[in-house]
């Protein structure tokens, strides 16, 4: 793997392990209100948001080659 793609898995395991974590505690603050947590559905949008981050990432992440796809990395260029 080359270095722009190791640098790319880091900054998508961060921002979908980010991003996991914000939408469980959105599931548990709205479970909080209604008088119990379902964990199972916590882990449930939690993973799925993880995932859609995931892919989401695959189209580029501003912080590891100026924004190129992973594609574009693949190949060793950048898109800026």
């Amino acid at each position: 793997m080359t270095d722009k793609l190791a640098q790319w898995a880091a900054a998508a395991a961060v921002r979908a392990v980010k991003t996991a974590a914000q939408s469980a505690l959105g599931v548990i603050g709205a479970s909080v209100a209604l008088g119990e947590v379902d964990w199972a559905l916590v882990a449930s949008a939690a993973a799925l948001a993880a995932i859609v981050s995931a892919l989401t990432s695959v189209a580029g992440l501003p912080e590891v080659g100026g924004g190129a796809s992973v594609a574009k990395l693949a190949k060793g260029g950048e898109d800026r």
